[in-house]
């Protein structure tokens, strides 16, 4: 076991220091020049640089009162627009935009590295905004109020330095926070040891933030505190939510400085819409007691608001999961409920009327595509924008309001390889414990083996669903590459179970998942093992990681993006401590015990023959350490290993903060893996 003491390369994860920056200088170098000479990287960053930077693409939008603001980037606007138009103008080919902000311009006149974060309008007139924007693509953002009506930054208004910041409108005047402070009057930072805030203020106009009043405040331990102001009309109502660990939370309502208690599992997800509370179990629940209904993992109830805090517990099944079946998401309208869910990873969508729950027909919607709500006006409408694709048809854009109109295709994204000759397949690889596991193959028709690509993530409920493979579809499968997205346990395909299943010492499920679905792809005869290749990025990246030290065998490279490596220390370092839930506590003997063999830094060794494999990361990646990257390529290199290492001086934890750094990324990691995976010639003449 690798400890602090015993660590030679703790210095690498001091982030910024000379030293540290030296290496890897040195390290880029020898990849850049390596990887960029071929005319193959020249057209994969090309054509990757032109499908993020084409002017065809759906501008997606939020309605926001009477107009549908939307953030764009392009090749003339590195940095973005934040923009607005009307409906009317959206649906036509050419919208008139009006630009209210101009990052670039914003970035050159101040000299800052400035990348768009967001932005939080003040319902109902929409005068005000709160903007987040980071430097270099960090989590950390300032917070600067602007004035939509003059145009121009409030110079007293609500402003906030780099932090891990939260900040929500409760009227004009106020605001909730959660930020920095300083030590707190209990001694401790006002900082979680995740180092997000652990203390929500409200915040008044015109006042210092010193003299913000505490209206609650967490433990240290805890991951973050946020207050909201819910400004439903005619439901006005103060929030206070408490988040344990990243899977528990507490959520009260704020009721004149009282602090109310919303009784249900710490587990679960719950909401308040109207008159309505809204649980998604994440276990088994009987809220009446033992001797009343219990309620499935994935089960969405709804409760009366108001008698479920005079106690009473009598629930309305709006949704039960079965072993195929699981809820994705649900989105309220004005009159509606539209319920998402995942049949063996394939969208369905139900729609019920709010109050009775019966259920509504929905036209218009296509059927065997990834369907998702992107936006609603609650308060106001039955409006719905839709979003639509798969691996091989590209986004669409659809519009509708439930019970007059039927969704309509508004916008449509531009085709960039030729679906017409690829064919997409589902399977199923039995894991070591007999467990079913569903994989996607996409793939040109006339390709039925060859290099492969296999791609997951098997962490935090985070299911990975079809979509359109504007990247891979050029890069990759366009070429001649198989590609392969593995739904393994960690993810939420099939509902909470599939992920609870797969935290901390039932984490080994996540590994023998994916190679279990490895050596399925050889089984068929789509690939060898010395053809095919794996990509994760962040807890995918620990994944990429584990397959490097238990399963070399079976790769014949690994791309390793953002990862975590060493988990003796990953809690200690930036949101590290925020994961505990998920992975397992190191400083627990009983944990680390089932910690250790799937901690990719503690299991290098010299005597293996480890597949190619390139690393990267991110300077400016505040999330997950950059010093997981540099130690595993350190410690590979230590024990006579080869690596290739990419570290971007800023991008954040997505590894890009512009759409150049992202094609330029996205090249390095296709053209290693047609170097390391051998050769296959395009359709036709190419």
């Amino acid at each position: 076991m690798t400890s602090e003491s015993t660590d030679p390369y703790l210095w690498l994860e001091e982030v910024t220091s000379d030293s540290a920056l030296d290496w890897v200088r040195e390290h880029n170098a020898p990849t850049v020049d390596r990887l960029t000479a071929s005319k193959r990287f020249a057209e994969i960053e090309e054509q990757t640089l032109e499908a993020l930077d084409t002017d065809d693409r759906i501008p997606y939008v939020r309605r926001r009162g009477d107009y549908l603001y939307n953030f764009w980037r392009d090749a003339t606007n590195t940095r973005g627009l934040w923009r607005r138009t009307t409906l009317d103008s959206y649906i036509t080919d050419d919208p008139e935009w009006d630009v209210l902000i101009d990052v670039d311009e914003l970035a050159k006149s101040e000299d800052e590295n400035w990348v768009w974060k967001g932005a939080t309008a003040l319902r109902p007139d929409y005068r005000r905004v709160l903007i987040s924007l980071s430097r270099g693509g960090a989590d950390a953002a300032v917070v600067r109020e602007f004035d939509l009506t003059t145009r121009t930054w409030v110079t007293d208004g609500f402003t906030l330095p780099e932090n891990k910041s939260t900040v929500s409108w409760i009227d004009e005047d106020n605001v909730y926070v959660g930020t920095d402070f300083g030590t707190a009057p209990d001694g401790h930072s006002s900082l979680t040891e995740s180092g997000y805030p652990r203390i929500a203020k409200r915040w008044t106009r015109g006042t210092p933030l010193d003299d913000a009043v505490t209206v609650f405040t967490g433990e240290p331990s805890d991951i973050s505190i946020r207050a909201v102001y819910d400004d439903t009309p005619g439901y006005e109502r103060h929030f206070v939510s408490r988040a344990t660990d990243f899977f528990n939370s507490l959520l009260f309502e704020n009721r004149d400085g009282e602090l109310v208690l919303i009784d249900v599992p710490t587990d679960a997800y719950a909401g308040v819409r109207r008159d309505w509370l809204l649980v998604m179990t994440r276990s088994e629940w009987s809220p009446t007691g033992p001797d009343g209904p219990t309620y499935a993992p994935g089960t969405l109830l709804t409760f009366d608001y108001q008698a479920y805090l005079d106690g009473n517990r009598d629930a309305t099944v709006l949704f039960e999961p079965d072993g195929h079946t699981s809820l994705v998401d649900f989105t309220f309208t004005k009159n509606y409920l539209i319920i998402t869910t995942l049949h063996d990873v394939h969208t369905s969508i139900t729609v019920l009327t709010v109050g009775d729950w019966s259920p509504v027909e929905i036209a218009g919607l296509p059927g065997l595509a990834t369907i998702s709500v992107l936006d609603t006006d609650p308060d106001h409408s039955d409006e719905v924008f839709w979003s639509a694709t798969s691996f091989t048809e590209p986004p669409s854009l659809l519009h509708g309001t439930i019970g007059s109109d039927d969704a309509t295709v508004i916008k449509h994204s531009p085709e960039f390889f030729d679906a017409s000759a690829v064919t997409t397949e589902q399977y199923f690889a039995t894991s070591d414990d007999g467990t079913l596991i569903p994989y996607f193959v996409v793939r040109r028709t006339d390709v039925t083996s060859g290099p492969t690509l296999l791609y997951g993530y098997g962490g935090f409920e985070n299911a990975l669903t079809p979509g359109y493979l504007t990247v891979a579809g050029r890069a990759w499968i366009e070429r001649g590459g198989i590609y392969v997205i593995a739904n393994i346990r960690g993810g939420g395909e099939y509902g909470p179970a599939w992920h609870t299943v797969a935290q901390k010492a039932g984490r080994h499920l996540v590994y023998e998942d994916f190679s279990s679905v490895a050596k399925d792809l050889v089984i068929r005869r789509f690939t060898t093992p010395e053809q095919l290749g794996a990509q994760g990025g962040s807890n995918g990246g620990l994944l990429m990681g584990v397959m490097l030290t238990r399963y070399p065998e079976l790769f014949g490279a690994l791309v390793c993006q953002v990862p975590l490596i060493d988990m003796y220390r990953y809690h200690l370092l930036l949101a590290g401590a925020s994961w505990v839930a998920e992975y397992g506590n190191p400083e627990d003997p009983e944990e680390w015990a089932f910690m250790e063999p799937f901690s990719p830094y503690q299991n290098i060794r010299r005597d293996v023959d480890y597949p190619p494999i390139l690393v990267t990361t991110s300077t400016r990646d505040d999330r997950v350490h950059p010093g997981h990257a540099r130690k595993l390529v350190a410690r590979l290199e230590e024990n006579g290993h080869t690596v290739d290492y990419y570290e971007n001086i800023e991008g954040g934890h997505g590894g890009a903060a512009d759409n150049k750094q992202a094609a330029y990324k996205s090249a390095l990691a296709y053209e290693f893996l047609w170097e390391t995976l051998g050769e296959t010639e395009k359709q036709g003449e190419n």
